[in-house]
């Protein structure tokens, strides 16, 4: 086990460092990302006949993804820097436990270091700070994640502004955000990088297209807006307040749905041949995963659609892999 691996522990939380060696044939590097030209394994893949949409698959870009994040930990643990994430949860959530796990597992299965902090529902505030301070001070940790939502007495704004900006890896804090807004962004938030990715690695043109983000959420909404604006779409953002939802997606050649409402978005609110992507994480009436875009029917209409499962989800962990990769080689950089 490296130096990485020592763990903190006590009655009050628990933390795991562990680093699982990287298979030889995993160690490829995967090649950085570039805008615009598509990547030649998504041009013509995933496609299913029974489908009017061309399928955007998440699995098997967040695949292509993690192997570049492993090969990159691998060069990084090499040298000495070996990534590393913390992730600290309150409370019992099974949803939240989910997440946790998952992404816990995602570093572990490509060569980052990881700690899990877990801590009763009703941990003071106060101590949750000093955590954070300690992880910010942690030359081990390059990224911490607070998994939300926290309890009620907890002030989630203050934990977020806690965390050192040059470690937060989801994007949220307000350094992170500003940034975003003037194009120069330290990080960009999990779920609308991974949608970016998409865009990428399916040769989706974003400049001059009409795109249309339903939901104005700090974690989603909000940077995606900001990010389809930096490739050049130009933009306009629903809401709940928003009149005639239909009359904005029927004129618009890109769709993110992101406001956790299943059916938001119809076969008949979509203009033919959009590209049409669906954050949503919910519950159909027979309790299967579903998202907030009524699949079946706007596959029809659509020329790109994600499904849900299998579509976003993959992205947001694997772009969190990479955020964390970032700020690992930004520290070694400054260090050498």
């Amino acid at each position: 086990m490296s130096d990485f691996a020592a763990a903190h522990i006590s009655d009050s939380r628990r933390a795991l460092f562990t680093c699982r060696p990287v298979p030889a044939e995993k160690r490829h590097r995967a090649g950085r990302l570039q805008a615009c030209a598509p990547w030649p394994a998504f041009q013509t893949a995933h496609l299913d006949p029974t489908m009017t949409a061309k399928l955007i698959d998440g699995l098997a870009l967040s695949k292509t993804l993690r192997a570049d994040v492993a090969a990159r930990a691998a060069a990084l643990t090499a040298r000495g820097h070996q990534p590393g994430l913390a992730v600290v949860l309150v409370g019992a959530n099974p949803a939240s436990e989910v997440y946790v796990r998952n992404k816990v597992k995602a570093c572990q299965d490509n060569g980052l270091g990881s700690s899990f902090d877990r801590y009763p529902a009703d941990l003071p505030e106060a101590e949750l700070l000093a955590r954070i301070d300690e992880l910010n001070r942690d030359p081990r940790i390059h990224g911490i994640l607070v998994q939300l939502p926290l309890p009620k007495h907890i002030d989630s704004h203050k934990v977020i502004e806690a965390i050192a900006p040059e470690k937060d890896v989801d994007g949220f804090h307000v350094a992170n955000a500003g940034a975003l807004m003037t194009g120069q962004p330290l990080f960009r938030p999990c779920t609308p990088y991974g949608v970016m990715k998409m865009f990428d690695a399916y040769g989706i043109d974003l400049k001059g297209a009409n795109a249309v983000v339903i939901g104005r959420s700090n974690i989603v909404g909000k940077p995606m807006a900001l990010l389809l604006l930096e490739a050049g779409a130009t933009v306009t953002i629903c809401h709940s307040k928003t009149r005639d939802l239909a009359a904005h997606t029927r004129n618009a050649d890109v769709v993110v749905a992101a406001t956790g409402l299943r059916n938001i978005l119809t076969a008949d609110m979509v203009k033919p041949g959009a590209t049409v992507i669906d954050v949503g994480m919910n519950r159909d009436d027979a309790g299967k995963l579903c998202g907030d875009v009524d699949f079946a029917g706007v596959k029809e209409v659509a020329g790109y659609i994600t499904p849900v499962p299998g579509g976003v989800g993959p992205m947001t962990i694997t772009m969190l892999l990479v955020n964390t990769i970032e700020a690992a080689e930004r520290e070694a950089q400054a260090q050498a």
